[in-house]
């Protein structure tokens, strides 16, 4: 409820005869109470929906207001970036992006080489896929067990993510954790045990009292 009201309230502006923005926030309300069903192309081959926080943000924030008036809009991406276009619905491109990305050994290496700013970027489609949690539940339980195996219960990768950049690694491990605590992830008893003694260790790195 509170995303789709900050995004009406600032999204909810219209131009009327005097050419000056009036905030309108119930027309806007209104127009998207019946909505059933909200699309957006991918702007580039490069940025998909979990690398930035626009596309969570707006399409994501759409549906939360449709789901509010007490409707469902369906979520839907437009990739027309290679070749003939591609319709997926956001839980297909949210599942693709964490195959290609976050879960490739391709992908988070060439992140890792980037140092500090590389596991900042690791952490922000971390950040991002929970965003889509929070705006369309479309996050699947998998996306979050894998994401922790990863960079979290790997220890030597866990190492090295503290290494290169410790206040991202313990971000993302928090990241993670509140999916759990939001109800948008329910890992099994072991794993959610070792993410939180993970989680803690790399706090207590941070802070000095490991090294």
């Amino acid at each position: 409820a509170e995303i789709a009201d900050t995004f009406v309230r600032r999204k909810g502006y219209a131009y009327g005869t005097t050419g000056r923005p009036v905030a309108t926030p119930q027309l806007l309300r209104r127009a998207l109470g019946g909505v059933e069903a909200a699309y957006q192309n991918l702007d580039s081959v490069e940025l998909g929906v979990t690398d930035i926080d626009y596309y969570y943000e707006s399409l994501g924030a759409i549906a939360k207001v449709t789901e509010k008036a007490g409707g469902r809009a369906a979520v839907y991406l437009g990739d027309q970036t290679r070749g003939a276009g591609t319709v997926r619905t956001i839980a297909e491109q949210v599942a693709l992006e964490s195959r290609t990305r976050a879960l490739n050994p391709r992908w988070y290496e060439g992140m890792l080489k980037h140092g500090y700013e590389g596991v900042r970027q690791i952490e922000v489609h971390v950040t991002n896929t929970l965003g889509w949690s929070a705006t369309t539940g479309a996050v699947p339980d998998w996306v979050y067990t894998e994401t922790t195996r990863t960079y979290v219960l790997d220890r030597e990768l866990r190492d090295r993510l503290a290494r290169l950049n410790p206040h991202a690694a313990v971000k993302l491990s928090q990241r993670l954790l509140e999916a759990h605590e939001r109800g948008f992830w329910r890992p099994d008893p072991e794993t959610l045990a070792a993410l939180r003694d993970a989680s803690a260790e790399l706090e207590d790195r941070l802070e000095g009292v490991l090294t």
